[in-house]
């Protein structure tokens, strides 16, 4: 407690309303994965651990620990087929009992056999009818949960110059979200993710932020961008698109996780820190901007991640406890001495003001907001004491 007395001082002597940062982090929450609770592998291979749940409700049994270690993580997104049940109402009950709620329902629209060519982009009518009644199916799914978010990866391209009609595939993409669209409630939204490429290896009917965002203005205000940090080329300013996306109101939701060549499921903030501190610096001054505060407010963090050699709980833990580190760390941005750097032209000045938050250990702060919420200053130690890791092993009896 001494440490963070140092701390907040000097903290203080800065100007920093500490009290405004402590509430922000009590509040603050990230959504975790059903998909990220069991076995896992690579495209060669699935490595399978000990313990793994074998159902939708041994997940949310896992993610409960996550939750009650951290305090951050109360909703769980799942994915159809994958969380498939006869009784959606019994996992929403279930999920509560449990202290949780279902969060993101995903549709899985690349694991049949019929989509090796393409889902709602396909140019046989029958496989795009299959694909958008899975899409419908997930709407009464989130009816049934609870859930009010559809987030929405269309993997479809092609492999080969020829093989398909960009502009064709196009329209029957809008067809699709149309419908889906129609489908949903008003109080429901739909956040459309893209990927520069993978698994199609010519082009990607979905690929980058701006088609993610044409396709999402196309389909009226439901409709929002998700930005999955994985997904894009190397050297992109991802900051840059979540205030273009802001001020737009089209940001709608993220997916945290990391990479260091291509694609993702690294965990968030283990390759480059700085980068998901400078997202949250951003998003936390469209908060404080009443133009782009509604839609900065309502942004739904989520982790998404398949961790395959790393223990399932540890590195959810761990992920998350590395998003509310750079969050906590982007509350700390001066920003009036910010603002007045840019205004004179100070160019080291504005960046001195904003490497030094980066560099602030956010320890004795995150030590004591949890202390206040009731929680373990030490998450992972507690998790790992806490003796859960052994009793999952009786699922393999």
């Amino acid at each position: 407690m001494d440490e963070y007395r140092l701390w907040e001082k000097r903290q203080k002597d800065k100007g920093t309303d500490i009290e405004w940062v402590k509430s922000k982090l009590h509040s603050f929450t990230v959504e975790t994965p059903s998909w990220g609770y069991g076995d896992s592998g690579t495209r060669f291979n699935v490595f399978r651990q000990q313990g793994m749940p074998r159902n939708i409700f041994e997940k949310l049994e896992d993610a409960a620990q996550v939750n009650k270690f951290t305090g951050m993580c109360p909703s769980v997104a799942i994915h159809i087929p994958w969380d498939k049940t006869d009784d959606y109402d019994k996992v929403r009950r279930f999920a509560s009992d449990l202290g949780l709620k279902i969060g993101s329902v995903n549709p899985n629209l690349f694991q049949e056999d019929e989509y090796r060519l393409g889902s709602v982009c396909n140019a046989d009518p029958a496989v795009r009818r299959k694909a958008i009644d899975h899409l419908t199916e997930c709407v009464h799914i989130a009816r049934a949960t609870g859930s009010k978010t559809i987030s929405l990866w269309i993997p479809d391209g092609t492999n080969y110059p020829g093989q398909g009609d960009f502009r064709k595939r196009k329209e029957w993409l809008l067809e699709a979200l149309s419908e889906l669209n129609s489908a949903m409630d008003d109080d429901m939204r739909m956040l459309i993710e893209y990927k520069t490429f993978e698994p199609a290896f010519y082009h990607t009917d979905v690929a980058d932020w701006g088609m993610a965002y044409a396709f999402a203005v196309k389909t009226g205000k439901k409709a929002q961008v998700l930005v999955d940090l994985g997904h894009h080329p190397q050297g992109v300013n991802i900051e840059h698109i979540v205030a273009f996306l802001l001020d737009e109101g089209k940001m709608g939701g993220f997916h945290f996780n990391n990479r260091k060549y291509a694609d993702d499921d690294l965990i968030v903030g283990s390759i480059n820190p700085y980068e998901l501190f400078l997202i949250f610096n951003e998003l936390i001054s469209g908060e404080l901007d009443p133009r782009t505060r509604n839609t900065a407010e309502n942004i739904a963090y989520m982790i998404d991640q398949s961790h395959c050699i790393e223990p399932k709980i540890p590195a959810m833990i761990r992920s998350v406890l590395n998003v509310q580190t750079a969050y906590a760390k982007a509350l700390l941005v001066n920003r009036q001495m910010l603002e007045e750097c840019r205004n004179r032209g100070d160019v080291l000045g504005a960046e001195a003001v904003i490497r030094e938050a980066f560099e602030t250990d956010v320890r004795p702060l995150l030590q004591v907001v949890r202390q206040e919420a009731g929680l373990d200053p030490d998450p992972m130690k507690a998790y790992l004491q806490s003796g859960y890791e052994e009793k999952k092993l009786e699922r393999d009896k």
